[in-house]
């Protein structure tokens, strides 16, 4: 079977978001055009190492241009999105794989998510092999969201997303784990239950 992808080459709307109360969160990216809406779930962790990178790397593309690029510094205001996730949310896929890339011609950022894969391996060659025939196999491979973003639309997708995540269970000023409304078990209490 052909591989889907669904592509939005100037998205109207792309974001993170999330469904749920801070605990029992589902993280989904979104992107919308024309009518059309692709949600794809990943993890937190997920979304947080995203939003990170993506900041990084256009860092990396304002460095390099010596500040000629169509980078901004920091997320402009007007472009801050704090809606809620277009509904209802149905994800096409579990995201496995993400992938940046900065087009200096066309001054776009790639971001490609591709459907996570369970692969029956019988040893670490097996494996190998198996991962390289997904790397190679364009036409036949998972679906995958491919989007393409303007400096400034991808600087505001990273703020917005590292907002998202921050925006869970607050953590315990003890050992950083994150506090349920009824407390937890904070291990620097020694498993004594504390408040939240």
């Amino acid at each position: 079977m052909p591989r889907q992808v669904f592509f939005y080459e100037q998205p109207d709307r792309f974001v993170a978001g999330t469904v749920g109360q801070p605990g029992q969160r589902a993280f989904f990216l979104q992107a919308s055009a024309a009518g059309r809406v692709t949600s794809v779930a990943l993890e937190k962790t997920q979304v947080a190492a995203l939003a990170e990178r993506i900041d990084e790397l256009l860092d990396e593309v304002l460095r390099r241009s010596g500040g000629d690029a169509s980078v901004p510094a920091v997320a402009p205001a007007e472009l801050a999105d704090t809606a809620p996730l277009d509904t209802p949310v149905e994800a096409e896929f579990r995201v496995g794989t993400m992938a940046l890339a900065w087009d200096t011609s066309d001054q776009r950022m790639i971001l490609e998510a591709q459907a996570l894969v369970e692969i029956d391996a019988d040893s670490s060659e097996d494996l190998e092999a198996a991962e390289e025939m997904l790397l190679q196999d364009e036409e036949n491979g998972p679906p995958m969201l491919r989007v393409r973003l303007t400096g400034a639309q991808a600087r505001s997708f990273a703020k917005r997303a590292l907002e998202v995540v921050s925006a869970g269970r607050p953590p315990c000023p003890l050992c950083s784990l994150p506090l349920d409304p009824e407390g937890h078990v904070c291990p620097r209490q020694n498993g004594y239950r504390r408040a939240g």
